[in-house]
C-alpha cells in the first residue's frame, strides 16, 4: 500500500492544495516504469533515464517533454589545408579554424560551446588535405563547419589562387592571393610576378592567425601566414596524438604554406606558417635549404608549400571535443579517435573519417 508523508498541507481560498516543500514523485528508470503493474490513467512518475516527468494516459506512458539531459561541448574544428602544383605554385591556404577555447580563426571572438541533447547523434567529419591543385575538404561538428583551405595559384595551366578557410597564395601570372573566410582564416599573399625567364616568386598561403605574406621582389617567396594557438588538447597529449604543431607549451593549428621562387632567383622561398604549413621549395638548387617538396603536416590543417614541379598536399584537418569527465561519448563507425582526460574534462580527438557521436 502507498504511503503519503507530510508535515503541512494548506488549502488556498480557491481550493487548490499548496505544499511548503517540493513534491517528490516516484523515481524510476524507463525499464522500471514499463514494468509497473497495471498503471492507471493519470499515474505520474519521474523517469531518471530521460530526466522527464512521465504520465500514463490509460494506454501508454507519455513524457511531458524531451529529455532534459544535455552535454555542453567545447570544440576545435580545423578543415583540411589547400595544396598547390606546378609551375611556381603559391603556398596553399590553411584550413578554416573555429574554436571555443584559446583562439579562433580570422581574428574573431571565440565561439560558443554547443549544448547537445544526450543520446542524440551529431555528425563529426575530419576534412582531408587538398592534393596538388585542389583545395582542402571541410571539417564538421554538428552545426559547426570549417571551410577547406584554398589551393595556391600556378602557371601552365594558369590557375588563380582559390578562396577557402584561408586563401591560397598568388603565382607568377595569377598574382592575386585567394580570399579567406570570415571568422575562420585570412587571405593568401599576392605574388610579385616575373621579370625574366625563371626569375619569379609566389605568395604565401593565408593562415588562421594572419595573412599570407606577399612576395615583394623576384627573389624571395612570401611566407605562409601563421596559424593560432589552441590548447584545448595540451601540448603533451598533442605530441602523443600527433596533432597540431607543438612549439614549447603551445599547440598551433592552421598555418599557411610558404611561396616558392624561380630557378634564377637568388634568395629563398617562403617558410610555412606556424601550425603545420609546408615550406616553399628552393628552385635555386643551392642544396642548403628548402630542398624537399613540403606538404602541410597531417592533422594541423596546414597548407602545402609552393613548388616548381610536382605538387604538394595540404595537411588533413582535425576535430577536438572537450566535455565533462562525468559524461561518456559513443563514437560511431567510420571515425578514428582517441580520448584523454585533462583535469575534470575528457578530450576526444578525431583524426580521420566521418560518422556520428553521442553522449550519455
Amino acid at each position: 500500500m502507498s504511503e503519503l508523508k507530510t508535515n503541512t498541507i494548506a488549502t488556498h481560498d480557491n481550493n487548490n492544495v499548496a505544499m511548503s516543500d517540493p513534491m517528490k514523485l516516484k523515481n524510476v528508470t524507463t525499464t522500471q516504469r514499463n514494468a509497473l503493474s497495471s498503471p492507471q490513467e493519470g499515474d505520474t512518475v519521474y523517469n531518471s533515464t530521460t530526466g522527464t516527468i512521465d504520465f500514463h494516459n490509460g494506454v501508454e506512458w507519455v513524457a511531458t517533454s524531451s529529455t532534459t539531459y544535455v552535454t555542453v561541448v567545447d570544440y576545435l574544428v580545423v578543415a583540411g589545408g589547400g595544396g598547390t602544383n606546378y609551375y611556381y605554385g603559391g603556398g596553399g591556404g590553411a584550413g578554416g579554424l573555429r574554436s571555443t577555447v584559446g583562439n579562433t580563426g580570422g581574428g574573431s571572438n571565440l565561439e560558443t560551446a554547443l549544448t547537445i541533447t544526450d543520446n542524440t547523434n551529431v555528425t563529426v567529419t575530419v576534412g582531408a588535405g587538398g592534393s596538388g591543385q585542389a583545395s582542402g575538404s571541410n571539417s564538421i561538428f554538428s552545426t559547426i563547419t570549417s571551410t577547406g583551405g584554398g589551393h595556391g595559384g600556378r602557371v601552365n595551366p594558369n590557375t588563380n589562387a582559390a578562396s577557402g578557410g584561408s586563401g591560397g597564395g598568388g603565382s607568377q601570372t595569377n598574382t592575386s592571393g585567394g580570399a579567406g573566410t570570415a571568422n575562420q582564416g585570412y587571405a593568401g599573399g599576392n605574388a610579385y610576378g616575373s621579370s625574366a625567364y625563371q626569375k619569379t616568386t609566389s605568395g604565401g598561403g593565408g593562415g588562421a592567425g594572419e595573412v599570407g605574406a606577399a612576395s615583394t621582389n623576384w627573389d624571395q617567396g612570401g611566407n605562409g601566414g601563421d596559424g593560432v594557438v589552441c590548447n584545448i588538447l595540451n601540448s603533451t597529449n598533442a605530441n602523443t596524438r600527433s596533432v597540431g604543431e607543438v612549439i614549447g607549451s603551445d599547440v598551433y593549428y592552421a598555418g599557411g604554406g610558404g611561396g616558392t621562387n624561380g630557378d634564377q632567383s637568388i634568395a629563398n622561398p617562403g617558410t610555412g606558417g606556424k601550425g603545420g604549413g609546408g615550406d616553399g621549395y628552393d628552385n635555386t638548387n643551392d642544396g642548403s635549404n628548402f630542398n624537399t617538396y613540403d606538404s602541410g603536416d597531417a592533422n594541423t590543417g596546414g597548407g602545402g608549400g609552393g613548388v616548381p614541379g610536382a605538387g604538394t598536399s595540404g595537411g588533413s584537418g582535425v576535430v577536438i571535443l572537450k566535455y565533462p569527465s562525468s559524461k561518456t561519448i559513443t563514437v560511431g563507425a567510420g571515425l578514428t579517435s582517441t580520448t584523454d582526460t585533462q583535469g575534470s574534462d575528457k578530450i576526444t580527438t578525431f583524426t580521420a573519417g566521418t560518422g556520428n557521436v553521442s553522449w550519455a
